[in-house]
């Protein structure tokens, strides 16, 4: 009965370590910043953060990985769908939150683009 509760403990946990990474992404410009980049590059990270409907994506694919490793976790020869679950979570969760860095790094990029940077990556 221990496994659940390891579950209900650290997939928030881990959620929440990866959520702002990609927020808080700093490019390489091509050439001297402008004096409006600090502030450009905070309003932009900002924007990025605010995108909180990658975080509720990454819950449902760590959902999804739960009931999928649960399902293979019930179906192999030990039986333990608990421990199933929990991997599946965990990978699921994994999976999610870093597609989630990646598109917040690339509004970053675009956002200053749109403002006039020479982001280059």
């Amino acid at each position: 009965m221990m496994k659940p509760l390891y579950l209900s403990f650290l997939l928030p946990v881990a959620l929440a370590a990866c959520a702002d990474s990609g927020a808080n992404y700093v490019p390489i410009l091509d050439g001297t910043p402008s004096a409006a980049y600090q502030s450009d590059l905070a309003e932009c990270q900002a924007l990025a953060r605010n995108q909180r409907h990658f975080d509720q994506e990454t819950a449902g694919a760590a959902v999804l990985g739960a009931g999928a490793g649960a399902l293979l976790g019930a179906a192999d020869d030990e039986g333990d769908a608990a421990g199933g679950a929990i991997a599946g979570a965990l990978a699921g969760g994994v999976a999610g939150a870093v597609n989630a860095s990646e598109r917040r790094e690339a509004i970053v990029v675009e956002c200053l683009r749109g403002r006039g940077h020479r982001v280059v990556g």
